[in-house]
């Protein structure tokens, strides 16, 4: 599969892909090892048959990965910086040429943040050093690679204390690669909790762009929250729509973008039908504002043209549609307006279309 031409050998917009979930094996065992932290396998074929799988589980089997290598990870500036390099030099040689990468600053901190996640111990690394260290790495890798990377800072349902604090760093560092808030995680944890609800509205009173995890395996009321109470532009996943006829027409009507994932929903459990009856059929024919993306390609042992593939080869996607759903992507990323419509343009003139008229 690897060998194989790309399926889609032209420009591509990413604009939901996890840091965390997108760090080479390599760079967790070269870690592992400097920092003395047990992982379950000293060698990378080792390592993927734990932290990777291929057949589908739930949600949280998925999340459950994680705990077996962010220890490795978290709490070091130079593996932070580096995972960050390493990002962008990945999606450069997968041919994508804006990319939008997003994390939790909380997750990869030791110091300043409670609960200290993966089991470690308190150290030196704070959330706003995470910030700052991932920004030094993708903006080396931009220079790098050429290609042009903005990130996006996640708040956790389960933790709604870290919020705040969450809101202060994208207004710390906005378009410093800081250009919105998400909110991931359990989505049974309601998106109306305060302190949630108040980051929110500050991010929307800073003009700080939203988009939030909705509706993959939470209801439709989960997405409908995330539009009336979060005020979010896009929606990470969304595949529930589909049980509210009405708020989906609303939702096409505002052309509010949808972030879909298809091999990551098949194998996270979010969605239960084969890929032939996936619900991305359905965004495509109904011509609404969705993208491709690759959520969390470690886990998955995927690239962008894993899910490209999925959808030529089980959904019927023709060339016209992939060039569609890129320009889709790149007219509701997170850039200010004028870098935005020179993306647009730089994908017209790459997929041979007529040029843009916005200037």
């Amino acid at each position: 599969m690897e060998c194989s031409p790309p399926v889609f050998d032209k420009p591509k917009i990413e604009l939901h892909v996890h840091l965390d979930g997108a760090i080479k094996p390599e760079t967790i065992l070269h870690f592992g090892k400097k920092r003395g932290i047990h992982l379950p396998a000293d060698t990378v074929d080792g390592l993927m048959k734990q932290i990777s799988y291929s057949e589908p589980e739930s949600l949280t089997y998925f999340l459950q990965k994680f705990d077996l290598y962010m220890a490795a990870i978290a709490g070091d500036q130079e593996a932070i910086q580096r995972i960050a390099y390493e990002f962008v030099e990945m999606k450069a040689k997968e041919g994508v040429i804006y990319v939008e990468v997003r994390y939790c600053p909380h997750l990869l901190a030791n110091c300043g943040v409670d609960p200290i996640p993966w089991n470690q111990k308190k150290g030196d690394v704070t959330p706003d050093d995470v910030v700052r260290t991932v920004n030094q790495g993708l903006k080396e890798g931009e220079k790098d690679f050429n290609i042009k990377v903005k990130s996006i800072l996640c708040c956790m349902r389960n933790q709604p204390s870290w919020s705040p604090e969450i809101v202060e760093l994208c207004k710390k560092y906005w378009n410093d690669t800081v250009v919105a808030i998400d909110l991931a995680g359990d989505e049974s944890v309601a998106a109306g909790c305060s302190d949630h609800r108040k980051a929110y509205e500050e991010a929307e009173r800073c003009g700080i762009h939203r988009t939030v995890h909705a509706g993959e395996v939470g209801t439709s009321h989960v997405i409908k929250e995330a539009v009336n109470i979060l005020k979010a532009e896009r929606i990470g996943h969304g595949y529930h729509i589909f049980e509210d006829e009405q708020l989906y027409k609303q939702l096409l009507e505002k052309n509010i973008h949808f972030e879909l994932c298809p091999l990551s929903s098949h194998l996270t459990g979010a969605c239960k039908t084969s890929f032939k009856e996936h619900p991305v059929i359905r965004f495509m024919k109904d011509g609404a504002n969705y993208s491709l993306n690759t959520d969390d390609p470690l886990i998955f042992r995927s690239t962008i043209d894993t899910d490209y593939r999925i959808a030529r080869d089980y959904m019927k996607f023709t060339e016209e549609e992939f060039k569609k759903l890129n320009i889709n992507a790149a007219k509701s990323c997170f850039l200010e307006e004028q870098d935005k419509n020179k993306l647009v343009c730089k994908l017209h003139e790459a997929y041979g279309m007529v040029k843009s008229t916005e200037f």
